[in-house]
């Protein structure tokens, strides 16, 4: 009797686990042809949208122009957009046991002391590389001290800002029109580009004290759109969509890096020290100039956010009302983010003013407001270390896939989101003053 039982439970068994077995098979027969159907429908859409961007391109041939088909690109966007639509169940079931590559976390000390051994390599770097490079390395640290200025308005004082650009184009002109009206050389003209931007952004401040989130962002973006149109329509004073050209380069303590002195009886550097005219000397010494406005930046940042004012940014940042809890005013704090902001941007303007020789309205577009932004998100908001690589990848990497022009755009928005599902808090994010309690 007993053997029968068993036997017949046995049975029960062997069906139940068949029956299982065949609901699980549906399920996943069911949820394999609904995420086929979403690959296909997905790299329908990149086909209709990459179609316009990577497969027609017009090409000059002669004075005739000629639209060229290149479908190659679009049906391997469209494969790669279709293989990863049909195997995402499969990576989000084993997203656990995926590992990226993980970053260490640096304290404050830490970073320090890599800052500054960043600055002394950069110190010595320049008079073993060659021209270029050191031409783009000067770019590079433009963009870190606009990263740094815009890190007091986004990563301590938590305030989207996408008008950025438009204090940055503040700073280049009023060097511009200082130097061409008045005279005054790029020394004198610093202090007062850093004071304009500095008022700029004060009067910005005013009309964003009740804005948050993405309001902030729309009332920035017009206000930075306002600065270029301004530029591109005042022409009697900013010199309309031609700029302003022929602005002089920096010198050093009133010696020039020029072939010739430009006042006669001058002397200039290579004269002085009784070498061959080189064009590298006024590009190694551009680089140094463009160096030691980065340190003043760190110097000045590091200070601001130890002090009383830094410590309000971040209580503005984590929670406005909690901060108005604590007897802070919310809007001195953000009226003093805003300025010191804009102050740094109008250094960084006056130099790239400086550098290039010339300033029109087309070099302070949206773009850049979007580059300086992803420069902060990307190295980690608050993180003055995360800021500065930021900068130096997002600067040299173009330049070294300049093979790909292309699909430069492309590439750098496959490298932003694979930072944003890799590590969304940035390279190195701001380590932050906590206490941990023994267990």
């Amino acid at each position: 009797m007993n053997q029968e039982t068993n036997t017949s439970a046995a049975a029960v068994n062997v069906i139940t686990i068949g029956q299982s077995a065949t609901k699980v098979s549906a399920v996943r027969a069911y949820a394999l042809g609904k995420n086929l159907k979403a690959a296909f429908v997905a790299s329908l859409m990149t086909v209709i949208l990459t179609a316009p961007v990577l497969g027609l391109q017009l090409k000059m041939i002669g004075y005739e122009v000629v639209l060229e088909q290149h479908w190659l690109p679009v049906w391997l966007a469209a494969a790669a957009v279709f293989v990863f639509q049909l195997l995402r169940p499969i990576w989000l079931v084993k997203r656990t046991a995926v590992k990226f590559p993980s970053i260490p976390e640096l304290n404050a000390h830490r970073q320090k002391t890599i800052i500054l051994s960043l600055l002394v390599i950069g110190m010595i770097w320049p008079f073993f590389a060659s021209r270029g490079s050191v031409d783009i390395g000067t770019l590079a640290l433009i963009y870190i001290i606009l990263g740094l200025g815009l890190n007091i308005v986004v990563g301590y004082a938590g305030l989207l800002d996408l008008g950025y650009v438009g204090f940055y184009a503040v700073g280049g002109y009023t060097y511009a029109l200082l130097n061409q009206h008045f005279g005054l050389s790029f020394w004198q003209c610093l202090p007062a580009a850093a004071f304009v931007s500095a008022i700029f952004g004060f009067v910005l401040g005013f009309p964003v004290l009740r804005l948050r989130g993405d309001y902030l962002a729309i009332v920035t973006l017009g206000f930075g759109e306002i600065i270029r149109i301004l530029l591109n329509s005042a022409s009697t004073v900013t010199g309309g969509p031609d700029g302003i050209s022929g602005i002089p380069k920096p010198t050093f303590f009133g010696i020039e890096f020029a072939r010739k002195a430009s006042e006669e009886g001058g002397r200039t550097f290579h004269q002085i020290l009784g070498i061959d005219y080189s064009g590298s000397h006024m590009v190694v010494f551009l680089y140094l100039v463009a160096l030691a406005l980065v340190a003043f930046t760190l110097f000045l940042t590091s200070r601001l956010i130890r002090m009383p004012v830094g410590r309000a940014w971040e209580a503005l940042r984590e929670d406005e009302t909690a901060c108005r809890s604590l007897a802070l005013n919310p809007t001195k704090i953000k009226l003093s983010a805003f300025t010191l902001g804009a102050a740094i941007a109008g250094l960084g303007g006056a130099f790239f003013a400086a550098r290039q020789g010339l300033v029109n309205p087309e070099s302070f577009t949206f773009i850049e407001s979007a580059l300086i932004l992803a420069v902060v998100v990307l190295g980690g908001m608050g993180s003055q270390l995360g800021v500065v690589l930021a900068a130096i990848l997002l600067t040299v990497l173009p330049e070294l896939a300049r093979g790909f022009d292309e699909y430069r755009m492309l590439i750098f928005g496959l490298v932003m989101v694979l930072m944003m599902i890799w590590r969304p808090q940035g390279l190195l994010p701001a380590s932050r003053p906590h206490v941990e309690l023994p267990k």
